[in-house]
Parts: C-alpha cells; structure tokens; sequence
C-alpha cells in the first residue's frame, strides 16, 4: 500500500487538535475522513482539501453512526488503514459536585468513543498493509489533577484500552499507540486558563494543535512501524513538574 493508498478516519475533526491532524495526514499523502458532531465547522474547515477529505457527522458514543461514518468512508475511499481516537470532552468538577450523569457523558465520549470506533473499524484494518490506532490520552493519564474525576478517570481508562488493543491486534499487524498532550491551545481550554498554564508551564507556554498532530503522524507513519503500545508524552515538560 502506497502512502496515497491510505485512509485516516479522525474523530473530533472540526477544531484544534483535530483539525491540525486532518491537515498534518492530507500533507504526508492521506485520504481523510474527518469526523465531528459540529458538522457545520467540520465543513467549513475541510472545504480547501477537496477530494482528498470527505467530512462526515458522528457523535462517538453512538455504535450505530460510527458503523455509518466507517461505510462512509469505505464507500468514498475504498478502505479505512488508520484511526485516530481524538474526539474528547474537558470536564471539571470537585469529588462532592460531581453529578452521575457528568461522570457517565466523559466516560462515554473519551473512553467508550475510542472503542467503538476501534470496533466499527477493525474488519477493515485487518485487512490494510500497516494499520495503526492513535488514541488521544492525556498527562491527567500520568498524573492526578483535583476537581477532574470524570476526565481523568476516563484518561486513564482510555490508557489502558490502548494497552489491551496493542497487545490483542500486534498478531494481526495492527499498531495501536497513545500520545499524551499536556495544555494545548485550543477551544477546550478557555482564555483564563491559557493564560495561567503558559504561566506555570516550565516551557512557558502552552502546546499548538500542529505539535499533536507531528506526534500521531509520527506514531502512523513507516517510522514507527515497529512500535506498539507506546505512550508518547508532548506536554513541553508538565510531568516533570512536582505538585
């Protein structure tokens, strides 16, 4: 399979992180499915890639619209070779304000999103030359941060999926890897608290979406052909940082 021969479906498309990863995968010769619940950005965001991106709506939690984007995407492209997990939902609330249903919504967009996509895609990259998974995880996978349960808790379940996913597809070929972004700038994170991480951060600053999508492209590209299961931090630092 030729690098032009490969199809990147990616979740969460529409803005920052997401949208940095569509443009990084058009530019190393990826087809693209972009995939999103804003499907009017997600348009408007892909309208200059042509053929080579076809944007498409799906809320990740939903078994039914993932096996509807993943024939999509078959039906438009051919195949699906790569999947990238990086739809995700930032949210904060203290131990005695958490709510069971706050809890449950980021359990099922960070977490049960990713397996249901790896479900709805695997028929397909069991049959594609070097298929590989990126998970987007986070340094709240790492290390604990108050007021963050929900988030942080589905984090580290989504690390260990990536684990049990590696260690189940390697026998079929199929590489499934994690990258681990600290602060980034992006819309999840709201001006104030920019600001205060660029502040703290011992890189003083924050990461750019276009860094996150060098890492996955990496993590999916020949380069890394040998690696599975492999945990790639791009937090500027933040792990090192005591309290």
């Amino acid at each position: 399979m030729s690098a032009t021969d490969r199809v990147a479906l990616v979740t969460g498309a529409a803005r920052g992180q997401g949208a940095a990863i569509v443009a990084r995968l058009v530019e190393d010769g990826f087809r693209v499915a972009a995939v999103d619940l804003l499907i009017d950005e997600l348009h408007a965001g892909v309208a200059d890639f042509g053929d080579e991106v076809v944007a498409i709506g799906l809320d990740v939690t939903s078994a039914e619209q993932w096996q509807a984007a993943v024939d999509t995407a078959v039906r438009r492209f051919g195949a699906v070779s790569t999947l990238i997990n990086n739809a995700g939902v930032l949210h904060r609330a203290s131990l005695d304000e958490e709510t069971p249903d706050g809890f449950e919504d980021s359990w099922r967009v960070n977490c049960l999103g990713p397996f249901l996509g790896v479900q709805a895609t695997l028929a397909h990259l069991r049959r594609a030359d070097d298929a590989s998974v990126v998970n987007t995880c986070s340094t709240g996978a790492i290390r604990a941060f108050p007021n963050h349960a929900a988030y942080g808790s589905s984090k580290w379940a989504l690390r260990g999926l990536t684990q049990v996913a590696a260690a189940e597809l390697a026998s079929a070929g199929i590489r499934v890897n994690a990258v681990f972004p600290g602060p980034v700038e992006t819309p999840m994170l709201d001006p104030l608290t920019q600001r205060r991480l660029a502040e703290t951060s011992v890189s003083g600053r924050l990461g750019r979406p276009a860094e996150i999508a060098d890492a996955v492209a990496f993590l999916v590209s020949r380069h890394a052909s040998f690696i599975t299961g492999s945990e790639l931090i791009v937090d500027g630092g933040q792990c090192l940082q005591i309290g």
